[in-house]
């Protein structure tokens, strides 16, 4: 028995008595409206504590994450029935009413506090041993992408629309101890600062829902494997597969050290440093589009990093990355200095880590 989680409507509050085939309707695309309550666009379900998305959405995983403070996401994707999206230069254009929504939440401990895990990769949100914090939409209305971000309550019933973004303490537990911050839930004009890739007058976009990073395999805990592109053509979202090679994951262990660096960096920074993004000023191009060496900073001298600089001369330096500006901004959780400049409060070890070991094994030297 599925019962509906939310009630904000005679429908709602019919539906959260009733049995599967009220949360069986699909999501409701609103092309005007900006609706206060999350569960009026009917993305999730409650089915005893699990948070599940509505079964005429696709669940996802792009091959490259962007790091968010280590909070795990659950992400789905729908399209109107009877719509399909077409290939635009081996890109997905999804039609008006696609609906994208990417849930953040921590794990928790018996006593309830945020834990930092890697990859759950799951289907559905165990309410009961998770806490959900934000979850965002980007809809594809006639004009644009539209952007809401929804902030849930701390029972974890309802998310409500914040236009100006919140902000959440976080005492994240760790192996190392505990790390206490304050995870940031983005207003709406900091959404467009990572989603529009083109300035000044680009529009907003996806930027895991795109084919380079649809293109490869969700292997879920239960060890089921489903190829992503192959899911949209076969639900009949997409009339062909776009003719592009597969991503390689920065997570990929067994791939080439180069390419899953320039994987990190183009899912984590390309979106303001690449030829036409808001970072075009720096002439530092991290989304793989470089030209040379130099172009993604390797013996570069910044332009105007002023503090952020760390006293340092060069964004890479070959073999010395305590001498690169590019580690020291990635290590920094200072306003003025840290990179990337939004979604993130904290360091993100892992992906220091995997960026140093790349740098050390670079030749060359800056003269």
């Amino acid at each position: 028995m599925t019962i509906q989680v939310f009630r904000t409507s005679l429908i709602g509050a019919i539906c959260a008595v009733l049995i599967s085939s009220c949360s069986e309707s699909p999501p409701l695309y609103h092309a005007a409206e900006n609706p206060l309550r999350l569960s009026d666009w009917n993305l999730f379900t409650r089915e005893g504590t699990n948070l599940v998305p509505n079964n005429e959405s696709m669940v996802f995983r792009p091959a490259n994450q962007l790091f968010s403070d280590y909070a795990q996401k659950l992400r789905t994707l729908w399209l109107p029935g009877g719509s399909q999206a077409n290939l635009v230069n081996e890109e997905i254009d999804y039609p008006v009413g696609t609906i994208i929504s990417k849930t953040f939440y921590y794990p928790t401990d018996a006593e309830g506090r945020p834990l930092k895990q890697f990859d759950l990769a799951d289907r559905q949100i165990n309410l009961s041993r998770n806490k959900v914090i934000e979850t965002r939409l980007m809809v594809r209305r006639e004009d644009s992408w539209n952007a809401f971000p929804y902030v849930w309550n701390e029972e974890g019933t309802e998310a409500f629309l914040r236009v100006a973004g919140s902000s959440t303490p976080v005492n994240l537990q760790s192996d190392t101890g505990s790390h206490d911050f304050v995870y940031f839930v983005p207003n709406e004009n900091q959404c467009s600062g990572c989603h529009v890739t083109s300035h000044p007058d680009g529009e907003m976009h996806p930027l895991g829902a795109v084919a380079t990073e649809l293109n490869a395999p969700f292997i879920y805990p239960s060890s089921n494997t489903e190829h992503q592109i192959d899911k949209l053509v076969a639900r009949g979202w997409l009339a062909e597969r776009p003719n592009i090679a597969s991503p390689v994951s920065w997570q990929d262990e067994a791939a080439d050290l180069g390419a899953r660096a320039m994987a990190y960096l183009n899912i984590q920074c390309g979106h303001c440093h690449n030829p036409e993004g808001p970072a075009d000023t720096s002439s530092l191009i991290l989304d793989g589009s470089h030209e040379s060496l130099i172009n993604m900073g390797v013996c570069k001298t910044p332009v105007a990093a002023g503090g952020g600089s760390g006293d340092m001369l060069y964004s890479i330096v070959p073999g010395a990355p305590d001498r690169s500006i590019l580690i020291y901004r990635m290590r920094s959780s200072e306003l003025d200095e840290m990179m990337p400049e939004l979604g993130r409060s904290i360091v993100h070890s892992e992906g220091i880590s995997l960026i140093a070991r790349w740098i050390e094994q670079l030749s060359g030297y800056c003269s």
